[in-house]
């Protein structure tokens, strides 16, 4: 079964542009911190503040940059990838962010109308399902695990960045600077 959304490319598009800048906000957050703090347990869905970018990242990656484009057979061993799980550095973990957003940034472009209707197929999960939906299950996971960090950092007296919804993103919605008055 898939949810006919009526999302078109352009919708697509923007929604995977708001999935990175959100992100992208909350790294730059969490890169104030001490890394201590990034890699202590939390006991939230993915253990750590790393642990849970690291699996937004896992997401995008494997629906948008494999499931999407056919590439369901080198699905194996990118699981297995060591790559994928950076834990040591923010090194490491902005080398492997750059390359999942590089590429759901080249599965954003190659989007045509046609293609958001076609049916892909991810090993794990049952069903059958439209690339659209695809681009929806990340989007919607990623909100959960922003949710959770959001949580983890009220916790620690650190306020979420600000600015971060779909609306106060949106192109033409940037704050203006202020008027001076002379």
């Amino acid at each position: 079964m898939t949810a006919d959304l009526g999302l078109s490319v352009a919708d697509a598009r923007a929604i995977l542009a708001y999935d990175r800048e959100l992100f992208e906000r909350f790294v730059r957050r969490l890169k104030r911190l001490p890394w201590r703090e990034i890699v202590r347990e939390r006991e939230i869905g993915h253990h750590t503040l790393l642990g849970t970018l690291v699996h937004i990242l896992n997401v995008h990656e494997v629906w948008l940059v494999y499931v999407v484009p056919g590439r369901n057979d080198e699905i194996e061993a990118l699981f297995q990838s060591e790559a994928r799980h950076p834990s040591s550095s923010w090194k490491a973990f902005d080398e492997y962010a750059r390359r999942v957003w590089t590429g759901v940034a080249a599965t954003a472009e190659g989007l045509t109308e046609r293609s958001l209707g076609r049916r892909v197929k991810a090993p794990w999960m049952p069903g059958r399902y439209a690339v659209r939906d695809a681009v929806m299950q990340t989007t919607i996971e990623e909100a959960h695990h922003i949710g959770e960090i959001i949580g983890a950092l009220w916790q620690i007296d650190t306020p979420p960045p600000s600015r971060l919804t779909w609306i106060e993103l949106l192109p033409g919605n940037q704050p203006r600077p202020p008027r001076s008055r002379r």
